[in-house]
């Protein structure tokens, strides 16, 4: 059975580029457009990976990622950060708050692909919680 993604992306043509990637890899994936959706599906679907945005309307990525980390059923998720912002701060933020990855826009549908295919690895063989 193929793995599942949730994408939560904002920006239609980032959001389809990602899916069309995704989807040619193999995986099963669910899009959603807002950051409220997103905390919503994750919560229903647990799915194997979240690609997470950071700058969502009703929630942003931080939000989702902290209340996502706070929830039992939704702890051990994965989330890669998929983001435009760069600084720092704003990519510590998110590794503190427990994302396990970042990349940020414009990038690589392969180099995407390539850090999903890793991060599910490494769940699968349980570096990942």
């Amino acid at each position: 059975m193929p793995q599942k993604i949730l994408v939560a992306e904002d920006q239609v043509h980032i959001r389809s580029l990602i899916e069309f990637k995704l989807k040619s890899s193999g995986y099963t994936v669910k899009c959603v457009d807002d950051g409220k959706a997103a905390l919503e599906t994750a919560q229903e679907l647990i799915p194997d990976l979240i690609l997470l945005d950071v700058m969502m309307p009703l929630m942003t990525g931080f939000e989702v990622l902290a209340a996502l980390k706070s929830n039992d059923k939704t702890r051990n998720i994965p989330i890669l950060m998929v983001t435009a912002q760069s600084k720092e701060d704003e990519v510590l933020k998110g590794l503190e708050l427990g994302a396990d990855d970042y990349i940020t826009k414009p990038f690589s549908p392969n180099e995407l692909a390539a850090r999903v295919k890793n991060i599910l690895l490494r769940r699968k063989s349980g570096t990942v919680s």
